[in-house]
């Protein structure tokens, strides 16, 4: 048995992962090597691998990577991989989210997508205001917007169909650059010091350019309930939307008290999770205005600590089931089909 782990050069997130994946192989003695693509015989070592892991995530290096290997790897190689196809080929694109989630029949907040600039202005004339303007890639809510008028919708398209977007400048009074300056100012010195020390590149160097995506808004929601599935196990937790806005991601305001959670979004993302194959989902609830839950966005990855918090997890009959886990341990045990699989003694959320 061997796991191959892909190890990126630049510094990210990713690093604190994939050591949380080696110390789960190393506790339970599974052999595992680290690969990288840039490597001579990266694809003669992919022929010897059980399973590979490339938990990959929001930066365009990323992005180039996954997609050009991953399907290689598991539909050339047939090697099963964590995150699969079905897990990730939508990831990041809240188009192909909604496009999927909406051939299907699923309860995904109505989105008004458009390829062409006149299309778009004509929809803003008469759109019901408020709406929320998104870029298709983008988390913690910098992407998010919400628009009170068709002169700043007007501005927002012009902005798309011209010299595009970068993310976190969408030109917008509800852009978090803007409605909380201080904030954001402290966060892009932080960035440029810390890759300027590091000698590394920005995570988005591409333009968000020639489309628009509008998704209706959903008011009097204090907070959005996040559902996340791993296998048949079910991760919940409410986030409450900042202070004076309508967004819930990124606030760190959370609630993880399972009695609090509304049993009918945990049924919906439990029974998409099954019928899709997907084998680690985080989706994000709200309620519309007949009280009935709707998704607004999906993603396979997500900040481990919103599962290594968690006092437990729903089971695939709804059963409560306490304790506190990496959610890389999982991916392990269902990627090894290994359900004797020991978890180490402890969780850190560092």
């Amino acid at each position: 048995m061997l796991v191959g782990i892909y190890k990126l050069d630049k510094p990210n997130f990713q690093r604190k992962i994939n050591e949380k994946y080696k110390e789960i192989l190393q506790y339970n003695k599974i052999p595992y090597i680290e690969l990288n693509a840039n490597q001579p015989d990266f694809w003669d070592k992919i022929k010897e691998l059980d399973l590979f892991i490339f938990r990959w995530a929001q930066p365009d290096d990323h992005h180039q990577i996954a997609e050009t290997i991953l399907p290689i790897i598991e539909n050339v190689y047939n090697i099963k991989c964590f995150p699969n196809q079905e897990t990730c080929w939508h990831y990041d694109d809240k188009i192909k989210e909604y496009y999927l989630f909406n051939a299907k029949g699923y309860p995904f907040t109505k989105s008004w997508i458009f390829w062409d600039k006149e299309y778009a202005l004509k929809f803003v004339q008469n759109a019901n205001y408020p709406i929320v303007f998104k870029l298709k890639n983008g988390a913690g809510s910098s992407n998010v917007v919400l628009v009170d008028t068709k002169m700043e919708a007007a501005k927002i398209i012009s902005n798309m169909f011209g010299k595009g977007i970068k993310a976190g400048e969408i030109p917008s009074r509800g852009n978090l650059k803007y409605s909380d300056l201080k904030k954001y100012l402290k966060r892009k010195i932080n960035n440029i010091v810390f890759y300027k020390r590091k000698n590394a590149e920005p995570q988005h160097w591409q333009l968000s350019k020639n489309y628009a995506l509008f998704q209706k808004y959903l008011p009097n929601n204090s907070f959005d309930t996040r559902i996340t599935t791993i296998g048949k196990r079910t991760f919940a937790s409410r986030r409450f939307v900042r202070e004076n806005d309508f967004r819930a991601s990124g606030s760190g305001k959370t609630d993880m008290n399972p009695e609090n959670i509304d049993m009918r979004m945990v049924k919906i993302a439990q029974k998409i999770s099954k019928e899709m194959n997907f084998q680690s989902m985080a989706y994000d609830f709200l309620l519309n205005e007949n009280n009935e839950p709707e998704i607004t966005e999906i993603s396979y990855t997500y900040a481990d600590i919103s599962i290594s918090n968690s006092p437990g997890y729903f089971d695939e009959n709804l059963n409560w089931q306490e304790g506190q886990y990496w959610p890389e341990y999982f991916d392990i045990m269902d990627g090894l089909n290994l359900s004797e699989l020991s978890h180490p003694n402890h969780v850190s959320n560092k």
